[in-house]
């Protein structure tokens, strides 16, 4: 079968490499290019576990090709964390037990983190509803929706929401 070059950004990182022009997105990142970060579950854009950062804003990896990405910006829960330190998202993931087998955390995180982008000090009924597309099986939501309203937290001193942002 004929392969298409596919020239990308990844977590910050310029990418080349060749696919089949049928090849998802999401398994490009996972099994080409080795971002097992991004899951895939139901491959029809439905659960939202293979959610990444497409261009800035969050896209869904398995309902587009990964040709459809040539020379896009790309951020994957790779790219979330700098220098070995985790995103204060993540932290915050962390210390109000978002998380539990994990499967869904990499899409709520870059769910959240345009969210909170977009709305800082979002309330807890915009957190549900900007999640409402991320399907989780173990923690019932609402220590997602604590972890991010707590990161939303209109308590942070002046200028720490851009920390928010990758």
């Amino acid at each position: 079968m004929t392969k298409i070059t596919v020239n990308l950004t990844v977590n910050g990182q310029a990418v080349t490499a060749d696919c089949e022009p049928r090849r998802t997105l999401a398994d490009f990142l996972r099994h080409d290019l080795g971002f097992t970060g991004v899951h895939v579950g139901c491959e029809h854009g439905v659960c939202g576990s293979c959610t990444i950062s497409f261009d800035g804003a969050t896209a869904r990896s398995c309902c587009m090709l990964a040709v459809q990405a040539d020379g896009a910006e790309i951020t994957t829960i790779e790219g979330i964390a700098t220098s070995g330190e985790l995103h204060p998202l993540q932290e915050s993931f962390h210390a109000h037990h978002g998380l539990q087998c994990g499967f869904c955390t990499p899409g709520m995180l870059a769910t959240a983190q345009e969210l909170l982008k977009e709305n800082p000090a979002a309330t807890e009924a915009e957190i549900r509803a900007a999640i409402s597309g991320n399907l989780c099986r173990c923690t019932g939501y609402q220590f997602i929706v604590d972890a991010i309203k707590a990161a939303a937290s209109p308590q942070r001193p002046a200028g720490e929401t851009a920390v928010l942002e990758s």
